[in-house]
């Protein structure tokens, strides 16, 4: 009986592997990753070339618009003329922003300060005019209770976080937030696009196999369930296989790739400067608004000195190491395996319930319910509190846990609850094999019946 499981499952494989589609999509998707990539980045970077310009009417007495910082994002020009010759001019000059400062401006309650744009205004172009005029005004204040510009310069610092991370046993060891969330992220997007996708193949293959009737003549020889399971091990060498050789061919994609991208020239740092009052360029450094692009340098600078009493620029691949590799290994495999094979079975009995395959949207939902909440909660909740209850219940609920544990397992997890949400798993796919074994070896040979959830659990306690 086992060679006949055996022989289903070479038979899925090879029938799937020799296809063109399959040399076709292995080879490419790798090349469309590093392309989609490398389109980002040139749009990320050409949006950050661009600098927009916004003039500054001010009529506040106070010479708030020489204390207004440009930068290479954000540059101000003043607004010449009455209020409305200015509206006139900014719509002319085809500007992206028009300040208004009215008269009588309280520097300690600074209300009816208006921002005029062309349409509505982008939340990134107000919000670096507001923290523009917020340092403004904070120099303002500042200078106004009788401090000297070295003085304020002096008055800011900026406090440089290590993090380390410790063990129960005291072991100290270097922490990086960004290397264990992006390792948590990635395995929790391996496995639900894993098994979303050779789920539904599952699905379609069954269903396939069905309407033209193959079924009847391979269900002479063989048992139902083995049928239904070497399908679901079939497939999953084929995306295993799959996955292999896209990870092998984009490692090779993006050690061409990135340093084609990583040798471009750097965005310029200059920083243009309207005309402002003695001493106020030399404050601009500390507060002005930054670009998405300056931060991320910024954020990588912090590593480099993070890592100054480690291993200096190798630090964030020391994080790495010292993440619990082994434990997130093999919970990974478990997780990956355990998923798949759970969901297949399901997916496998959609496929052989329906006779249309537009029939199938009615018991997907309840099947892919749990796999998307999960992946959506994992990335919005347990990623920013692994150790929550949340993270907890749904890294032991069978249908959750193969995202949800391998989100937390990066940033540790005690051995009782990877032990427990492991035979848990177990249990759900036992479970869930029983229920679909039970329902595919009766639907595989109904034809002509709308299937409803009332019908199939009448088939989940058929005899024979």
């Amino acid at each position: 009986m086992a060679s006949k499981f055996f022989l289903i499952a070479q038979r899925e494989y090879l029938t799937r592997v020799r296809k063109k589609s399959f040399i076709v999509l292995t080879l490419a998707v790798p090349l469309l990753l590093a392309a989609f990539g490398f389109i980002i980045a040139k749009v990320a970077s050409s949006d950050n070339d661009t600098t927009d310009v916004v003039e500054v009417r001010d009529d506040s007495g106070l010479n708030i618009a020489s204390h207004l910082v440009s930068t290479p994002q954000l540059r101000f020009e003043t607004a010449t003329g009455t209020l409305a010759e200015a509206k006139k001019g900014f719509l002319k000059a085809k500007h992206d922003g028009l300040v208004v400062l009215p008269a009588g401006l309280d520097v300690e309650n600074p209300t009816g300060v208006q921002f005029f744009g062309k349409g509505n205004i982008s939340l990134k172009k107000e919000l670096a005019v507001k923290n523009a005029l917020d340092k403004a005004f904070s120099d303002l204040k500042m200078k106004k209770s009788g401090l000297s510009q070295e003085q304020l310069d002096r008055l800011r610092s900026k406090v440089v976080l290590q993090a380390v991370s410790l063990d129960e046993t005291g072991k100290e060891a270097d922490s990086n937030a960004l290397a264990t969330s992006g390792m948590a992220y990635a395995l929790a997007l391996a496995i639900y696009l894993f098994i979303f996708i050779y789920g539904v193949q599952i699905m379609r293959g069954v269903g396939e196999e069905k309407s033209s009737r193959i079924m009847e003549v391979m269900l002479s020889s063989v048992k139902p369930f083995d049928l239904m399971m070497g399908k679901i091990v079939g497939i999953a060498a084929v995306g295993l296989t799959q996955f292999l050789l896209w990870g092998v061919l984009s490692f090779g994609v993006s050690s061409v790739v990135l340093p084609m991208l990583m040798g471009k020239d750097k965005p310029k740092t200059e920083v243009a400067v309207a005309p402002t009052a003695p001493g106020a360029a030399a404050a601009s450094a500390a507060d002005e608004p930054e670009s998405a692009v300056a931060t991320f340098d910024k954020g990588m600078d912090k590593q480099k000195d993070q890592a100054t009493n480690s291993a200096g620029r190798f630090a964030f691949f020391n994080t790495i190491a010292n993440l619990p590799l082994g434990t997130i290994l093999f919970g990974f495999i478990v997780y990956f395996l355990g998923g798949y094979l759970l969901y297949g079975a399901l997916f496998g009995a959609v496929g052989a319930a329906v006779d249309d395959q537009t029939d199938t949207q009615q018991f997907m939902f309840p099947i892919t319910m749990p796999l998307i909440l999960s992946y959506i909660v994992g990335v919005s909740v347990i990623l920013r509190n692994p150790d929550g209850p949340v993270a907890f219940w749904m890294s032991m609920f069978p249908l959750t846990s193969p995202i949800a544990m391998v989100i937390r397992l990066p940033f540790g997890v005690p051995a009782w609850q990877l032990a427990l949400s492991i035979f848990l798993l177990i249990l759900g796919f036992i479970g869930t094999v029983w229920v679909a074994a039970r329902i595919y070896r009766v639907g595989i040979l109904m034809y002509g019946k709308k299937v409803t959830y009332k019908e199939l659990g009448k088939w989940m306690f058929y005899k024979g």
